[in-house]
């Protein structure tokens, strides 16, 4: 059975005091989180969904990863639009997800906002997200280069998100992963400050563990101004193990959870 064997890492940075970004790694799932900056109580918004997407892949290990993520999406927006009517001042929270699942044999990627997922292959690193921006947008359409986006005023203008939209289910789809294939979950607190070509020579260079810390470290060093997580993982063989991951993030305080009762999760934060 394929699996995901790898490291978690996640820092509030240098400039903010507290970290909004949530992250889960497990053997059949995982996923980064990114409350979204200036929002109301965007470590609930972050936490919640994080909390629930991995909670739905670890009670059905034998589900369509598709179907699977499509549900945790479903009902994210569902607990982000509870917190909100239980308490008004989180009204505006959101999140940025991208999740990836698996049934040992299948792959699903879900994907809302501009947190961003990559795979790397055969000494190149290749993005598996389109980050969901307005500048990104600008691109699309033809009326922003691409090299100008890093240095655009509203490059950080996110135009879907986790929020408690229920018409607003992300991208999902099947993705093609194969052992030996290094994923890599990130928060923009990573891709806004370490570009993909040192991203991919540090993947390069250095085991996963090693290689998530660098890529941290590398994020800090570029100035540190958002949360950071990155999560990497190497799809491999192995037996089919029990139902559990590790929590990393504002997802470590079951205070951030909007109601851990809607979903039953075999680990605990």
């Amino acid at each position: 059975m394929l699996r995901f064997s790898g490291v978690a890492v996640s820092h509030a940075g240098l400039v903010r005091s507290g970290n909004e970004d949530s992250g889960f790694l497990g053997p059949t799932c995982m996923l980064v989180a990114d409350g979204v900056g200036g929002a109301a109580a965007g470590e609930v918004a972050s936490a919640t969904t994080a909390y629930v997407v991995s909670a739905l892949a670890l009670g059905d290990l034998q589900g369509d990863p598709v179907q699977v993520l499509q549900g945790g999406v479903r009902m994210a927006q569902e607990q982000i639009a509870v917190g909100v009517r239980r308490d008004p001042a989180r009204t505006g929270m959101a999140t940025t997800l991208t999740a990836l699942a698996t049934d040992g044999e299948r792959f699903g990627l879900a994907h809302v906002g501009d947190s961003r997922g990559y795979v790397f292959r055969n000494g190149r690193l290749a993005r598996l997200t389109q980050d969901h921006t307005y500048v990104q947008h600008l691109v699309d359409e033809g009326t922003l280069p691409a090299e100008e986006v890093a240095v655009h005023p509203w490059r950080h203008v996110v135009l879907r998100s986790v929020n408690g939209t229920a018409a607003e289910l992300g991208d999902v789809a099947p993705v093609s992963l194969a052992v030996g294939d290094r994923v890599l979950l990130a928060s923009d607190g990573l891709t806004d400050l370490v570009p993909e070509a040192q991203i991919e020579s540090l993947i390069e260079r250095h085991p996963d563990d090693a290689a998530a810390q660098a890529l941290l470290d590398a994020a800090l060093a570029a100035g540190g101004r958002d949360n950071v997580t990155c999560l990497l993982a190497t799809v491999i063989e192995a037996s089919e193990g029990v139902a559990e991951g590790t929590l990393v993030g504002a997802a470590r305080d079951p205070h951030n959870v909007v109601d851990a009762a809607a979903v039953r999760m075999p680990h605990t934060a």
